[in-house]
């Protein structure tokens, strides 16, 4: 047994090891400069480590290092969606936005409100509402034995429709089809194709709505200019 278990210990650690390779010698390409090659090894990476918000954090540093602000924007999104709280990622995504004219806390919302709406991950929100929901059913239980309410269990209740309304919130604000236009300048046009008029250019890094597609086109919500038009697929770079 003792040997089973020294074999699995170093199995793991072996793992372990294995996996932080590919790791350091990215970040060791990253500070010689060589942002290309540490791309390729943190998008390797990202393979096994799907949902590591620091992983898309590296891969937006160095697409802004290659100066491809849209796609570091892309990428610095899909890190703040899983992990809103990071300052560094929060940070270099607002820096990133705004070096295109966007904003990520829209106009007239308090800072510290958009802080306080993303201070939990949809997956930490989620897990939440369930761990509540088990506690108003524990609470229930208990006021149905005794055959008398409490405050505590309204207290709960309140508190799990509260975070369940949150969480639905976040559900459905994270479910808009956002989109980072990834080119240096796209053009809208009115339909999709190149034979319909543009009717506006859009440099990178601008964040689009995605509502409809046809063919090789997305037709595209670009809020911040109150546009809405046709752009060539390739162009975009969904979140």
């Amino acid at each position: 047994m003792k040997r089973l278990l020294l074999t699995v210990c170093m199995c793991s650690l072996l793992g372990m090891a294995y996996g932080q390779a590919p790791l350091q010698s990215a970040e060791e390409l990253y500070r010689q400069g060589k942002f290309s090659a540490a791309l390729q090894e943190y998008e390797n990476a990202l393979k096994t480590y799907p949902n590591n918000p620091f992983l898309y954090y590296n891969i937006g540093n160095c697409y802004f290092k290659m100066g491809s602000r849209g796609l570091a924007a892309a990428n610095y999104y899909r890190a703040f969606r899983l992990a809103p709280r990071d300052k560094d990622i929060r940070h270099n995504l607002s820096l990133t936005l705004e070096a295109s004219g966007e904003k990520l806390v829209p106009s007239g919302v308090p800072v510290v409100l958009h802080e306080a709406f993303f201070v939990l991950s949809i997956a930490e929100l989620e897990g939440l509402v369930y761990l509540l929901f088990w506690l108003v059913c524990a609470c229930v239980a208990a006021c149905l034995l005794r055959r008398r309410w409490n405050a505590i269990a309204t207290t709960v209740g309140i508190v799990c429709i509260i975070c369940a309304g949150w969480w639905y919130a976040r559900v459905q604000q994270d479910s808009e089809n956002r989109a980072v236009i990834a080119v240096p300048v796209a053009e809208i046009r009115s339909g999709p194709g190149t034979n319909f008029p543009a009717s506006a250019n859009i440099s990178q890094g601008h964040l689009v709505t995605v509502v409809d597609g046809k063919d090789a086109w997305y037709e595209v919500v670009v809020s911040s200019q109150g546009i809405k038009g046709w752009v060539e697929k390739n162009a975009v770079e969904k979140i």
